[in-house]
């Protein structure tokens, strides 16, 4: 059964149907799992396409890390790992997420193994051909039910969303431009471009990187730092002024005392 399962489809690993799924035993199931590869090869992957690409999706998931993590939300979050749907051919999408769900690394995505399919793809374009992310993927992540989809291309600084209107719906509806921002509801987010970066925000919140939130820390002990050493400086003042005025009064007590000449 395993090896069917790694033949099916030609030339390419792909997870048994649904139907082929159900009628397996646990170990049948357990086998298929382990023989799915968890890495896709070079005809399958895009050619690298350096910082710009790889920056854009790490960064994004850093900050959807760091949310969710104050959230105290169980939130699974992917770069580029292999997705497994039923009868379907494996793909491998630059940032994926699926909430409520174990959050333990994994190799792979398998649909049927998880009981739940991807919730939330970005595709981060730089070059070449335009196709695979703009017009093939929107259409194939419509008909795997993947709710909403998002386009991140940085060679023209511009962004593309997508939603399925409703659960059962199989085909995309454009995300409306509000405000400069698209909305994610299922994340619960705003997306941005601004400054050549993709921001995110929760209401009027501007959401950080990690580097970000710990530069902002450090700014904060730093002024700190600074109110406290110049109220420090402020007590040392008024103490050496208030010694001056003591000393200026017991003068002018003296001086009051003593008889006339």
């Amino acid at each position: 059964m395993a090896q069917r399962a790694q033949e099916r489809g030609g030339r390419f690993p792909q997870a048994p149907t649904q139907e082929e799924w159900e009628r397996m035993s646990v170990e049948e199931r357990g086998q298929v799992v382990e023989s799915l590869p968890g890495e896709v090869t070079w005809d399958e992957m895009a050619m690298p396409e350096g910082d710009l690409h790889s920056l854009a999706k790490l960064e994004t998931r850093d900050v959807l890390r760091g949310f969710f993590s104050r959230q105290r939300r169980q939130v699974y979050l992917g770069t580029e790992l292999p997705v497994y749907y039923p009868g379907e051919r494996r793909f491998a999408p630059d940032l994926l997420v699926v909430r409520d769900v174990e959050t333990h690394p994994r190799s792979k995505w398998m649909v049927s193994y998880e009981g739940k399919g991807l919730e939330w793809v970005m595709e981060v374009h730089v070059g070449g051909d335009r196709k695979k992310d703009a017009e093939y993927n929107v259409e194939r992540y419509a008909r795997l039910g993947i709710p909403e989809y998002f386009i991140y291309d940085r060679a023209r600084e511009r962004l593309e969303a997508y939603r399925l209107p409703a659960p059962e719906a199989r085909r995309y509806e454009r995300i409306p431009l509000e405000q400069g921002r698209y909305r994610s509801e299922v994340l619960g987010l705003e997306f941005e471009l601004a400054g050549g970066k993709l921001r995110l925000w929760v209401g009027n919140a501007l959401l950080l990187e990690s580097h970000e939130l710990l530069e902002q820390e450090q700014r904060l002990r730093e002024e700190e730092v600074r109110r406290r050493q110049e109220a420090e400086r402020g007590r040392e003042e008024a103490e050496r002024r208030l010694a001056e005025l003591q000393a200026e009064l017991e003068r002018l007590r003296g001086a009051g005392n003593r008889p006339p000449q």
